[in-house]
């Protein structure tokens, strides 16, 4: 599949890579350029591969709070919530976003691009009564990140979503609908466009100063925001709890899973996630095995950070990690010592 402007992107000098079963731009200078112009300016990304759909109707709340792990009840209209569908050991299917429209029953559902149609089927599963209408095969869905990117949307668009808040416009004579999101750590929005008026959106924000940015950028921006990345980070092996995700996480209530998590709780988790970084530009990529006093486990992303110009990594280690400040990672056949850190590594937004 490909994104609606892919030959725009072809004209830009993108680069493409195969993602989710998407054809979809990697980069177009260079990762680190791009990375840099984000945090430092603005960039927008191509997301388009990622899932979206609508579900609407009288039972789509409670539908909602039956298969996510977050309540959606506890936010309201004109909100965005950060959650999990989860299995009945509590390890998690997929995280999305939320868009809470109205109290009316009005949503969009947005998972990651790989399991778009599993989620989906999950919610028509659940709940019959429900209107449930796939979004992807008619629009499009730009990323603007960075601290000039509020500024590019109001110019643009004539307004810029404050941070997880929902807000529609008007673009080209058709709907734009947008949200204080994204995944880079940084201010911004994603905006979803009617195909039609995609390429002339993208052309705009591009001449409005916003740098077109491949995917490779967006690995390094949410590596260095913290966040999680599922199939690294989350799969169906890895609970929110072991995450350390359960700030989206509110027990006391029935959901799938919940029960899991609730003896989770009180036994302890099988596995503790830990963030590191070394002095140097060594790089422990995933499945690199990570050691510290008696605890092991291994790497689940590692990359260069092009703002801390070191190499950073997180990986998941059999508790109790020892409260020291130094873990090490093989690299290459050789031990190579990093040192703990906190998340996110770069603070921004």
């Amino acid at each position: 599949m490909r994104s609606a402007i892919h030959d725009f992107h072809a004209g830009l000098g993108a680069r493409f890579v195969d993602f989710g079963g998407w054809e979809m731009p990697v980069q177009y200078s260079s990762v680190l350029a791009e990375h840099r112009a984000v945090r430092g300016h603005a960039g927008w990304f191509d997301v388009s591969h990622l899932g979206r759909f609508r579900l609407e109707g009288p039972s789509a709340e409670a539908t909602i709070r039956r298969l996510l792990c977050n309540d959606i009840a506890k936010i309201s209209a004109g909100r965005t919530q950060y959650t999990m569908i989860l299995n009945d050991s509590g390890g998690v299917i997929d995280d999305l976003i939320v868009w809470k429209w109205d109290d009316a029953g009005s949503f969009w559902i947005l998972p990651n691009a790989s399991n778009h149609e599993r989620v989906m089927g999950l919610f028509r599963d659940q709940d019959p009564h429900s209107e449930i209408e796939d979004l992807r095969p008619e629009t499009v869905a730009l990323a603007v990140q960075g601290p000039e990117a509020p500024s590019i949307l109001e110019a643009v668009l004539g307004v810029s979503p404050k941070r997880f808040r929902t807000v529609t416009c008007s673009y080209g004579g058709v709907t734009a609908w947008m949200a204080g999101t994204g995944y880079t750590g940084e201010r911004g929005g994603e905006v979803v466009v009617p195909k039609a008026v995609a390429e002339h959106l993208a052309s705009a924000l591009t001449d409005a100063g916003a740098v077109p940015c491949g995917l490779g950028a967006r690995d390094t921006l949410r590596l260095e925001a913290g966040l999680p990345l599922w199939g690294h980070e989350l799969d169906e092996t890895i609970t929110p709890l072991e995450a350390g995700l359960g700030f989206a996480v509110v027990l006391g209530r029935e959901f799938t899973g919940s029960r899991a998590l609730e003896r989770q709780l009180q036994e302890g988790a099988n596995k503790e996630l830990v963030a590191f970084r070394f002095p140097g530009r060594q790089i422990a990529r995933s499945g690199s095995k990570l050691r510290s006093g008696g605890s092991t486990g291994e790497v689940t992303s590692g990359n260069f950070s092009p703002i801390l110009e070191c190499g950073i990594g997180v990986g998941f280690m059999s508790p109790p990690v020892p409260k020291t400040e130094t873990i090490e990672a093989e690299i290459r056949g050789s031990w190579i010592q990093a040192t703990r850190a906190d998340l996110p590594f770069v603070a921004r937004g």
